[in-house]
């Protein structure tokens, strides 16, 4: 496979779905122990890897931190942080377009009233882009 030619891998924590290249896949899967980690999970496994350094304490290993990690994510619902993340989104996204639907209904009434912009030209992020 070239370098430069993109795939999609599935993190093997929490299932979230990446397109990158060849490269950086193996990039990662190296530092991982062989296994694919999608960008929040790395995190959350190099957080753990190294908590306790600063304080002096025996810190986890890479593989000790990723397979604690996996536990994890195998028991939390719908997809592990990944998906609490798009869910706290979708639920983020839903709160303001409801607040801007009564907004709009109750001030329809008063003749001053200015419209609002759409949640789409508040946050540039569209449902599409953080994978709902």
């Amino acid at each position: 496979m070239d370098s430069m030619e993109v795939e999609a891998v599935s993190c093997e924590c929490c299932g979230l779905e990446e397109e990158c290249t060849g490269e950086y896949i193996a990039g990662v899967r190296a530092y991982f122990g062989g296994r694919w980690l999608c960008g929040l999970c790395s995190e959350a496994v190099k957080y753990e890897a190294g908590k306790g350094k600063c304080a002096g304490a025996a810190a986890p290993d890479v593989e000790e931190a990723v397979r604690a990690h996996m536990a994890i994510c195998r028991t939390l619902k719908r997809g592990g942080p990944a998906g609490r993340v798009a869910e706290g989104m979708r639920q983020m996204l839903r709160t303001a377009s409801g607040k801007r639907a009564a907004a709009t209904s109750s001030s329809s009434s008063s003749s001053s009233s200015t419209p609002s912009p759409s949640p789409r030209e508040h946050h540039r992020a569209s449902a599409l882009s953080v994978g709902l």
